[in-house]
C-alpha cells in the first residue's frame, strides 16, 4: 500500500501513530506510511479520536469525513478520508 490511495468515495491513508506525545503533530513519511505523533493515550479510542481529529484540521474537512477503518488497536493504521482525492490530500498534507 502506498501512502495515499484511492477509495470508493474517497482516500486511504496509512499511518503509523505514536501516541502519548508531548504535542499532536503530522511528522512526515517514515517508509511507506504517513507519521503522526499523537498526544492522546491509546486508552479507550482516544488516540484514533485525537488521530481523526488533527487529519480533519490538516486537510479542511469535517471530522465525520475522517474515520480509522483498519487498525484500531496497532499502530499501523488505514483511514478514510471521505470526498477528497489522492492529489488534494497529497497537496494539502504536502506530501511527494
Amino acid at each position: 500500500m502506498t501512502v495515499v490511495s484511492s477509495s470508493p468515495g474517497g482516500v486511504d491513508l496509512a499511518v503509523s501513530a505514536a501516541p502519548r506525545a508531548s504535542r499532536s503533530e503530522i511528522v512526515g513519511i517514515h517508509g511507506d506510511r504517513l507519521k503522526v505523533r499523537l498526544a492522546a493515550p491509546p486508552v479507550d479510542g482516544a488516540a484514533n479520536k485525537e488521530l481523526e481529529k488533527l487529519l480533519a484540521k490538516a486537510l479542511g474537512v469535517p471530522m465525520s469525513s475522517v474515520e480509522v477503518v483498519r487498525g484500531l488497536s496497532g499502530r499501523n493504521k488505514t483511514v478514510r478520508i471521505h470526498g477528497l482525492d489522492p492529489t488534494e490530500v497529497r497537496k494539502l498534507l504536502k506530501l511527494p
